[in-house]
């Protein structure tokens, strides 16, 4: 294996430490099992990401983005991946709004605070 090809695999640490969750805890795994898993990996990875880049490039797009994958996982055939996905997907935008509104609404008081404040001293010092 080259240096190119080494740099575009997952990292080994990480597919250990997942195919460890999924073992029974005396369950050993060796290098060679890890590497086979890292390889397959990152062969899927790509295959997906590079089915979504092409629609992408088709568009005259750039940035893929989650519904991209999505369409790729089921265009190859990963039905099942793709409604998980997309249910994740959904999922994730929904927090991250809430988030969005917790954080605007907390900077809004934080105004609402500093203006208050802004007329007391306005009202006490005339």
């Amino acid at each position: 294996m080259d240096m190119d090809e080494h740099v575009k695999l997952v990292p080994i640490a990480n597919v250990g430490r997942i195919m460890k969750q999924i073992l029974p805890p005396t369950a050993k795994i060796s290098k060679e099992a890890k590497e086979t898993i890292q390889e397959c990996a990152s062969e899927f990875i790509s295959f997906v990401t590079g089915e979504a880049s092409d629609k992408c490039h088709k568009e005259n797009r750039r940035t893929v983005n989650g519904d991209d994958v999505c369409w790729a996982f089921s265009s190859l055939g990963f039905d099942n991946y793709a409604e998980a996905m997309l249910r994740y997907l959904y999922k994730l935008r929904e927090f991250e709004r809430q988030r969005a509104n917790q954080t605007k609404g907390s900077n809004d008081e934080d105004t609402d605070e500093a203006a208050s404040e802004s007329e007391n001293q306005e009202i006490t010092t005339t």
